[in-house]
């Protein structure tokens, strides 16, 4: 009788699978890889970007929304404007719609909105909000404060659409 092999291993030859310690030796050999990814990632990265020069940038308005903003663009070409908007106290924005949707930074003053199903919204300065597409998305922007609302606000509509269309006012109790 001849012996070809470790005592407590199976060969392929004696029928075994033979994936007992070939096994072990994939995942160890795995297991180190995955180490040394992770140490690499802990070593400073050389610098590989080049400086820039005769560049400057302004942030001019910053807003921190609510929530996760769902940013739902138009299918097809669209047109991307951005524009400042000032509400004056007492002033409104009339009842409108949007054919895309709208970005807006509140970057002074506190805009009040009431929407389609008279629900208010209050945007003080410094928050940000998304307006969202279609007829069925009505509302008015009031500016109720003493001081003017300024906001900076980025479409993004279907091409060639107008930035706004105005819509009957909403049926809400206490309304003019």
């Amino acid at each position: 009788m001849r012996f070809g092999g470790m005592v407590g291993v199976r060969s392929a030859r004696s029928g075994g699978s033979g994936k007992g310690p070939r096994k072990r030796g994939a995942l160890r050999n795995a297991a180190l890889v995955g180490v040394c990814v992770a140490a690499l990632g802990l070593v400073p990265a050389a610098a590989v970007a080049t400086p820039g020069s005769g560049v400057s940038g302004t942030v001019v308005a910053k807003g921190t929304s609510e929530s996760k903003l769902k940013i739902k663009p138009p299918n097809g070409p669209t047109d991307v404007t951005f524009r400042e908007i000032t509400v004056q106290p007492g002033g409104s924005t009339g009842w409108h719609t949007h054919s895309g949707q709208l970005i807006a930074v509140v970057k002074a003053g506190t805009l009040t909105r009431t929407l389609d199903d008279c629900s208010v919204e209050v945007t003080p300065a410094g928050t940000s909000f998304i307006e969202p597409a279609g007829a069925g998305h009505r509302h008015i922007g009031r500016n109720l404060g003493t001081e003017p609302v300024v906001l900076w606000v980025t479409y993004l509509l279907p091409e060639g659409s107008e930035l706004s269309y105005d819509a009957e006012a909403a049926d809400c109790p206490g309304e003019k």
